[in-house]
């Protein structure tokens, strides 16, 4: 996580037209049409390839295939309770998944002008990755080092790891199995480099897309406003395209 504020102008110019592709916030609704009992029928159900996920990141993996809300652009969700990161393309096909460090307080808001401070002035219970429907594109920090912006009010971005500070142990902790102690950013995404630069850049390469970080402290379908597809029976790992 940094402040960055002399680049939140380039981000700003960059968002601003993907901006238009509909991006909601955390709580936002997106109107869905959905079948008997809340289901929508007729999946087009998003093709994880094998990779394990958690039910939540499933739902809305599917939802936002079926339901268009990706608007044709690649799409990543974030699941911050498992502390992982999936990339899917345009046509739900994943493209990768890995892990990532997140900030370091729980919780799915942002503090008010969060992206204005420097990191110092950031209190350790403001350091969370907030919830919610971002267009994020690839941008250049301070440094000239590619990351991809997801929100500039908040200064919030996906990033290859950060070494930090040496009790921080940022590399130990991605390779950890156990999500408890991938906890430490400050508030910014954290992923391998391998990762990022095998999967994550390629993904946005010559697109905007769609971030949909999943809440921790409720439910998902309030904060996208989501609905349950249907698979039919289907495997939720096959392909439907």
């Amino acid at each position: 996580m940094a402040a960055w504020t002399g680049a939140l102008a380039l981000a700003m110019a960059l968002q601003a037209s993907a901006a238009q592709a509909g991006a909601t916030s955390a709580g936002a609704t997106s109107a869905s049409a959905s079948g008997p009992g809340g289901l929508a029928g007729d999946a087009r159900l998003a093709d994880f390839k094998g990779e394990a996920a958690s039910p939540e990141t499933r739902r809305i993996a599917h939802w936002a295939l079926h339901s268009g809300d990706h608007a044709g652009m690649p799409y990543m969700i974030v699941d911050k309770v498992q502390a992982r990161v999936f990339v899917f393309d345009k046509e739900g096909r994943l493209q990768g998944a890995g892990p990532a460090l997140l900030g370091m307080e729980r919780g799915d808001g942002t503090a008010l002008g969060l992206g204005e401070r420097k990191l110092a002035a950031i209190a350790p219970q403001e350091r969370t990755t907030p919830a919610g429907r971002f267009v994020a594109s690839l941008a250049r920090d301070m440094k000239g080092q590619e990351i991809l912006w997801i929100d500039y009010d908040s200064a919030l971005a996906l990033h290859r790891v950060v070494k930090g500070t040496p009790t921080e142990r940022r590399a130990e902790r991605l390779q950890s199995a156990s999500a408890e102690d991938n906890r430490i950013s400050y508030g910014c995404i954290n992923v391998p480099v391998a990762f990022y630069e095998g999967v994550v850049s390629p993904a946005f390469a010559h697109s905007s897309g769609v971030v949909y970080i999943l809440p921790e402290t409720r439910p998902a379908q309030e904060v996208f406003g989501s609905y349950e597809v249907d698979t039919g029976g289907k495997s939720p790992d096959s392909s439907q395209h």
